[in-house]
């Protein structure tokens, strides 16, 4: 009899661990206590997000744990981390989404999204759906939303003027790493060179890159506008990165739970949207006043240039059937 027991006991404790590691509905009970990770500072408006964001799921149960500037996971390691378990929340960039899942290359290329409120209204309809389930079948994350950061420009320290993607031909434009980031400065004409993001800064500053491409207010938060003498507004990307929860937490939520942990995300998503977009409105004015020279080059050019390399590339070939033409018509 003890051995039937301690078999039974045995059994149920393994299809527990089970449940729990594939994140199921039958997983343990979610921590209180949530490590979230990302590349920004703690200056950054994001930060307070997460700082709303945390306060909203304390009424749940949920003590945020943030890490800030790259200081518990270096840029990109943060969803490889959160499938090991050792990270509960991250600040997910899209790029590395696709690095697993070539089909979400698509949301990485340039040119595709309009501004913020195109980025919002396709991931809230069945595009940004069938994205979400493809990160939760096959990451084992859940997405929360897509946290809009800035359009994307280019920041030189040459003084070379840029108004084709020709004129930046030859110029080490600083990309993190990962195939579609590479591809993007590719796309735009420059010669991409992956560079961890805590070392711009002093990669503009001893001439190891020229360039780098960031939405102003990351330019100013990084201050890197004290080491470049000009910004084209080349606007050739919706800056945004993904909001997600381990499938592990978000599955050991009840429904309750998981809807208010949403609605959290939803309010503390959408105050700073509205505080980058009032930022972004500013920021120009501020770089004048630093010095630099702004302006903005031949966009067509750039599109033009951009999209004719996406849909001759290898990246577009794993782009799932319609989903363009969805995201152009929304």
């Amino acid at each position: 009899m003890p051995l039937s027991i301690n078999r039974r006991v045995l059994m149920a404790a393994g299809a527990a661990f089970l449940a729990w590691n594939m994140g199921g509905p039958a997983a343990a009970q979610a921590p209180s206590t949530l490590r979230f990770s990302a590349v920004f500072s703690d200056q950054d408006i994001r930060a307070e997000m997460m700082k709303r964001f945390a306060e909203d799921i304390k009424t749940q149960g949920f003590t945020l744990q943030p890490y800030y500037g790259g200081t518990l996971f270096k840029q990109g390691t943060e969803l490889v981390a959160m499938q090991r378990g050792n990270l509960e929340m991250g600040n997910i960039a899209p790029q590395d989404i696709s690095n697993q899942i070539p089909a979400w290359s698509i949301v990485t290329s340039a040119y595709l999204f309009r501004d913020a409120d195109h980025l919002k209204k396709v991931f809230a309809g069945d595009v940004g759906q069938q994205l979400k389930k493809m990160a939760s079948d096959k990451l084992g994350i859940h997405i929360l939303g897509p946290t809009y950061f800035g359009a994307r420009h280019v920041g030189l320290k040459p003084n070379k003027k840029i108004n084709t993607p020709e004129d930046l031909a030859g110029i080490k434009l600083r990309m993190p790493g990962g195939d579609a980031w590479q591809f993007l400065g590719q796309s735009l004409g420059a010669n991409p060179t992956p560079m961890a993001y805590a070392e711009v800064y002093t990669g503009l500053q001893t001439g190891a890159i020229d360039g780098q491409d960031n939405p102003l207010p990351n330019v100013q938060n990084m201050k890197f506008y004290e080491v470049m003498s000009q910004i084209a507004l080349t606007s050739h990307l919706v800056g945004f990165d993904l909001l997600a929860v381990s499938n592990k937490v978000w599955n050991a939520m009840s429904p309750e739970k998981q809807a208010a942990f949403q609605a959290a995300a939803d309010k503390a998503i959408e105050w700073s949207t509205q505080e980058h977009l009032k930022k972004e409105s500013e920021l120009a004015a501020f770089f004048k006043e630093k010095g630099l020279t702004v302006y903005t080059p031949d966009l067509k050019a750039f599109r033009d240039y951009a999209q004719k390399k996406y849909l001759a590339s290898d990246l577009a070939k794993s782009w799932e059937p319609g989903m363009l033409d969805k995201i152009n018509a929304m």
